[in-house]
């Protein structure tokens, strides 16, 4: 069973150095492969034994199309080479519960779709936690999430299927019949809100493409990160915290059915106006 895994990133350095630490320890280095959007020799100090494919970053424009559109070839292309192709921003990890997979080639010689999507959680920086350290894995340090339709997005495929809008890509005429496959224990863990002062940093960055004219542009998280994270907290602080053996079962039960189909835009996604539900990460998280 051969598997890798690509994201693309710019300059979102402690994200990068997440999901490196992350996938290395699972796949191999050798198998990882990461997009840097302009040159940075920030990205082979990172991410030394990967792969690092730099494209140039003149150009902002039709943003989430174009770089869709890339990764989606790029990724058909590894599919020729992989039997499965992880595909994720920097600030998502996959995390699988070792009491039903032993790793990602037992997770993917047990699945018979060619998409798959993962239970999404959003993970917090709550007010007691600790500052993270430099290269500290995240996982050991940051417990406590939010299930997210959102963010419950398909992450690997094979056979050519596309990625777009957190959902799988298909022609028309298979969008109707596509099987929507979440597969229990599989978890999509997006790290934006889980490190504050890196939050911080990153907004600039994503103000710039966010205020690129035209279509195809990231939304308005990108457009007011400020104001994005302050409706994150607040919700977040807000929320009762339910114990992980009633919350993921419930979250599962809300955010793995009824996806959303859209046939016009040849896409299948799960649907993002699902309840949030708090919960604290049982401790295999930090294990993996």
């Amino acid at each position: 069973m051969k598997i890798c895994a690509i994201t693309m990133v710019y300059r979102d350095y402690w994200a990068l150095g997440q999901w490196y630490a992350h996938f290395s320890q699972q796949l191999g280095a050798e198998n990882l492969y990461v997009v840097s959007h302009g040159a940075d020799p920030e990205m082979s100090r990172i991410c030394p034994d990967a792969s690092i494919i730099t494209i140039p970053r003149e150009d902002l424009s039709n943003f989430d199309n174009r770089r869709g559109d890339m990764l989606n070839a790029f990724q058909n292309g590894l599919n020729q080479v992989y039997d499965w192709v992880i595909r994720t921003d920097a600030d998502e990890l996959i995390c699988l519960d070792p009491e039903r997979y032993n790793g990602f080639s037992d997770f993917f010689r047990k699945q018979d779709a060619s998409g798959l999507f993962a239970l999404g959680l959003n993970l917090g920086e709550a007010r007691d936690d600790p500052v993270l350290t430099n290269g500290q894995p995240v996982l050991r340090s940051r417990n406590s999430a939010v299930f997210t339709g959102n963010y419950s997005k398909a992450w690997a495929v094979r056979n050519r299927v596309g990625l777009k809008l957190h959902g799988v890509q298909l022609r028309p005429a298979r969008v109707a019949r596509f099987p929507f496959v979440m597969p229990r224990g599989a978890y999509l863990v997006h790290l934006k809100y889980a490190n504050t002062a890196e939050l911080a940093k990153s907004a600039q960055h994503r103000r710039e493409v966010a205020d690129q004219p035209g279509t195809g542009t990231p939304g308005p998280a990108w457009l007011n990160p400020g104001t994005d994270a302050r409706r994150f907290f607040q919700q977040f602080e807000a929320l009762p915290e339910l114990p992980w053996e009633e919350a993921e079962p419930r979250a599962y039960a809300d955010i793995s059915t009824e996806p959303v189909r859209e046939e016009q835009r040849g896409v299948v996604r799960a649907r993002r106006d699902t309840p949030r539900i708090r919960t604290r990460l049982p401790d295999w998280f930090a294990g993996v």
